[in-house]
């Protein structure tokens, strides 16, 4: 029996999709579909959203398999990247998430949550995201880049490196020293 998995072709595959070609994104689920649930589940910790996620996954490289760019890194790590980086803003959108368990309109206004939102928070928050663009486009564009794919894209080192083209050390300084002006920006 041969090694299936050393036979894959990733990056044929995500060629295949970029064409148009339906049967490619069939080939690429049946191969890793079971290892990108697994992948997505340890990280939203809920099958059922897991399995939302490896859907929208799927959907998310057919649409997009034409960025896919091989000088970045192998189509296999692309591919898990799409997964992870859904699943992570899965996780942000359901710890942001506030549920109500009846229908009722009054409920709103008995929830603590909304009786403190006040305008001067609302304004604050604001002039503080003003704040931080303008000290973010202070930054190198390389530089502010890295900072916005660990940050906003949830990308590791290394996964940043990779997409970047840029080495591992240098992303890391670059990250460090790019958060050490935006503290002193904010300040």
């Amino acid at each position: 029996m041969t090694d299936v998995s050393s036979e894959f072709d990733h990056a044929a595959v995500l060629a295949k999709c970029a064409r148009g070609e339906h049967d490619a994104l069939h080939q690429l689920y049946v191969h890793e579909g079971a290892k990108l649930l697994g992948v997505v589940l340890r990280i939203v910790k809920d099958r059922g959203m897991a399995e939302d996620i490896v859907h929208d996954a799927c959907l998310n490289i057919w649409q997009r398999a034409g960025s896919f760019d091989p000088d970045k890194g192998s189509a296999r790590a692309w591919i898990y990247s799409v997964a992870r980086h859904l699943a992570l803003n899965a996780i942000r959108y359901r710890n942001r998430e506030i549920t109500f368990d009846s229908n009722d309109p009054t409920e709103l206004d008995q929830d603590e949550h909304f009786q403190h939102a006040d305008v001067a928070d609302d304004a604050f928050d604001w002039q503080t995201g003003q704040q931080m663009d303008s000290c973010l486009k202070q930054l190198e564009p390389e530089r502010r880049n890295c900072v916005l794919h660990a940050y906003v894209d949830g990308l590791s080192h290394a996964e940043i490196a990779a997409h970047t083209g840029a080495p591992l050390g240098t992303v890391k300084a670059w990250i460090k020293r790019s958060l050490l002006r935006l503290r002193e920006c904010m300040a």
